[in-house]
């Protein structure tokens, strides 16, 4: 069957939405876990349908950064591999950075091609408000990926101007190094433009979370991609909160695991991650709905089951597997939740 086909399938519920009395919202979805040998130790849902793993899969887009030489010939520390893996928030912490390293590859953020918004940090965009100061691409949440995308086209000496074309050479490096870890054929695949302007492919869950689980144990990879896929993993436990931000669930994860789980956001209510150790594995989730709340619920839920947390740990996830309803004064009215479907399932 080929990709991108209409799935006549109704995929269970794994979150539900409580307020007062009844459920408000049923969100149906699909989640897949692998470990690093290949075995599949949860499928729920159709993982096989081909979705859209928006900015959930760019820890591997950030390999070819790596790989590439680009890293080392432009003195790229964690912290930079952090932003080019990052949604981020548009904090000062990371607009300084993303600034500084554009500045090293002599230019600055009107090369950036991934749009201009305001932070989503909501202090920082009240703050910039209030100074009218105007937003610029380096606030946008992809500003470290595209960042990334120019130190390759740098290095390369390949030309900069249109390096979100799916034709350029530096989104087809990348597709390349995606279809080979997560041994999925996208050729074929579904195609489109994400949010940020670069080309967005259609794969299974279940591809994305073997990539993931590749990025976890990369010893069987050839040197310099092992040595990128840890680099990666490195740079993401020691700067949580360039991934994300505050108040961030992809921040809040490795400060809650000591840097052994990581995890990454996707819009449209995607979610894939992995844990390191103890027992090194993959996974991702789709929301059908595209729900973000719910996704969190699912992967929160995920992380606790999976991921052989320490009780204390487990208890830390508490507040994001069971999210609060509130009303606009802050008052309890419900709570997004794993449903049934999701509960019963047995490691």
């Amino acid at each position: 069957m080929p990709h991108g086909y209409i799935n006549d399938s109704v995929n269970p519920v794994l979150v539900e939405s409580i307020r007062g009395d009844m459920v408000e919202n049923f969100h149906r979805g699909a989640a897949v876990v692998v470990d690093s040998n290949g075995h599949t130790m949860l499928s729920i849902g159709d993982t096989e349908r081909p979705i859209y793993p928006r900015s959930a899969i760019k820890p591997l887009q950030a390999i070819a950064l790596i790989e590439s030489g680009a890293a080392d010939r432009f003195q790229l520390g964690h912290k930079e591999i952090a932003l080019a893996c990052a949604s981020h928030s548009g904090e000062t912490e990371h607009t300084d950075i993303v600034r500084q390293w554009l500045t090293r590859l002599g230019t600055d953020g009107s090369a950036l091609e991934c749009g201009t918004h305001y932070p989503t940090d909501r202090q920082t965009r009240i703050a910039m408000t209030q100074q009218c100061l105007p937003a610029s691409a380096v606030h946008n949440n992809c500003s470290g990926k595209h960042a990334g995308f120019i130190s390759v086209a740098s290095f390369h000496d390949w030309p900069i101007a249109g390096y979100i074309a799916k034709e350029h050479p530096v989104q087809q490096l990348v597709l390349k190094v995606i279809e080979e870890v997560t041994e999925y054929e996208l050729v074929d695949s579904p195609a489109g433009v994400d949010g940020c302007g670069i080309p967005v492919v259609g794969m299974s869950l279940v591809a994305i979370a073997r990539g993931f689980s590749t990025l976890a144990a990369p010893q069987n990879q050839q040197g310099s991609r092992r040595k990128a896929m840890q680099s990666i993993c490195a740079a993401m436990a020691a700067h949580p909160q360039l991934i994300g931000g505050t108040g961030r669930f992809c921040s809040f994860v490795p400060l809650a695991t000591a840097g052994r789980v990581l995890v990454k956001v996707g819009a449209q209510g995607v979610y894939a991650g992995l844990a390191l150790a103890p027992l090194p594995l993959g996974f991702a989730l789709k929301i059908d709905d595209g729900s973000r709340h719910a996704a969190q619920v699912a992967a929160s839920w995920l992380i606790s089951k999976y991921c052989q947390l320490e009780h204390r740990e487990k208890a830390k996830f508490q507040m994001w597997t069971h999210e609060p309803v509130q009303t606009v004064a802050k008052k309890p009215a419900g709570e997004i939740r794993p449903a049934k479907d999701l509960l019963q399932q047995i490691q």
